[in-house]
This record gives structure tokens, sequence and C-alpha cells, in this order.
């Protein structure tokens, strides 16, 4: 560590260091938002938020390789992000959460109001 002083308050510093994350869950929070920087899989998050839906409709409706979506889908279901069920052959996506769409949704409404 340098030497600098903090300017902080030590009751600051102690509110500071009482709140941070620990490592591990700054491991899974970084996993977790990860799923937000790419197109293609907000894309998908936005499609589910409004329907459950099989790989074929996700493709045909976002325009989308089925291949790719599938690849996507994989990397969303590795954290949890979306669910799944099987009827017949056909395997049906979901959220996992409503709280997905609401961490969708808080970044549009920060984006708005920030005017990007």
């Amino acid at each position: 560590m340098n030497n600098t002083k903090i300017l902080l308050k030590e009751e600051k510093v102690n509110d500071v260091k009482f709140y941070l994350p620990e490592e591990k869950m700054c491991l899974k929070l970084a996993d977790f938002f990860s799923m937000f920087s790419d197109t293609t899989r907000i894309k998908i998050l936005s499609a589910l938020a409004v329907s459950e839906m099989c790989v074929n409709d996700i493709s045909r409706i976002l325009n989308i390789n089925q291949t790719t979506v599938s690849h996507q889908l994989k990397l969303l279901k590795s954290t949890g992000t979306v669910k799944f069920r099987r009827e017949g052959k056909v395997i049906y996506y979901s959220l996992a959460s409503n709280m997905i769409n609401d961490c969708l949704l808080s970044g549009v409404d920060y984006l708005q109001a920030i005017s990007i």
C-alpha cells in the first residue's frame, strides 16, 4: 500500500469496508452483469421478458442464427439468468426471475435519465 493519507473520517472508512461485497460475491456480480454486455443477449433477455420461447422462435423473431441463439442461451443458463422446460422435443426458455427484466429496465431508465 502507498503512504498517502485517507481523507475520510475513520467512521466512513469503516462503513465503506463493512459494505464492500466479499471477493466471491464480486466475482459472481461480475459474471452476472457480464450477461448484459452483449447486444444479442440483451435482445434475447428482452424477448424472454415478454414471452417464454423456444430457440426457433427466438431465432426467427430476432433474426439471429439458431446456433448463435443456442450458444447465448447456454451462457445465460450457466449464470442462472434463464431457465428452461422441456415439452416433448421442444425446450422452452424464460427468464429465471422478473428481477432480470427489472435490471434491464433500470438500465434503460438510467440511460434515458442521462440522455444517452
